[in-house]
This record gives structure tokens, sequence and C-alpha cells, in this order.
């Protein structure tokens, strides 16, 4: 499994980006994706996530309100919508397939996650 995270870039503050996660897997549609970041001397951190079944989202307070998680089974893509963009939401960005299959309610925790993207750094200036 492969995934390609892409869309990143450098904004000010207010702004928008949108990335998107492309997966080479076939059986995409029967997993949970997740958007995790990581900023300069932190820890990867949980930022959004949608279920296999499209039908539960999950954000991290600092988001919410802001970024919306989607998916498009038929073309294998989950994507992040981010609006108003903060300084502090700088860092690498990396899209993540859930281990489990059929899985309704997503947790935030990194080892839940088996597939990682190669990151898109999104940077936003103040």
């Amino acid at each position: 499994v492969q995934l390609q995270a892409s869309g990143g870039g450098l904004v000010q503050a207010g702004g928008s980006l949108r990335l998107s996660c492309a997966a080479s897997s076939s059986n995409f549609r029967v997993y949970g994706m997740g958007w995790f970041r990581q900023a300069p001397g932190e820890e990867r951190e949980f930022v959004a996530g949608i279920n296999w079944s499209d039908s539960r989202t999950y954000y991290a307070d600092s988001v919410k309100g802001r970024f919306t998680i989607s998916r498009d089974n038929a073309k294998n893509t989950v994507d992040l919508q981010m609006n108003s963009l903060k300084p502090e939401d700088t860092a690498v960005y990396y899209c993540a397939r859930n281990r489990k299959l059929w899985l309704e309610v997503l947790g935030p925790a990194e080892n839940d996650y088996d597939y990682w993207g190669q990151g898109t750094q999104v940077t936003v200036s103040s």
C-alpha cells in the first residue's frame, strides 16, 4: 500500500489549502483514514479522521470548525480542506491508513494506523 500526499505549500494566515492523499490500495474503501501533522520539535499529532463508511469524521480540538476531511472511494483519495489557517498550523502533514477493516469508530493514536504517506509541508506565515 502506498499513500501519496500532496497540496502543501506556503500560505498567509487566514488563507486556505487543500491537501490530498492518493492510495494505491484496491480495497481503500474498507479502511478508515487519518491526517496527522508534526511541527518542528514537536511530536506527531492527530488532526482529522474519517471512517470507512464515510459516516463519521473526527477532528482535533485545535482544528474543529476550520478543517474538513473527506474521501472519494471511486478515486481512492482522502482530502483535508484547511481554512482560516494559523501560523500554529505550520507542520508536515501526513495521511495514514487505519490498520483495521470496517472500523466505525476511529481513534487518534498513531499505533492505530499502519501505512503512512511521505508527508507534505504546510507553512503558514503571519
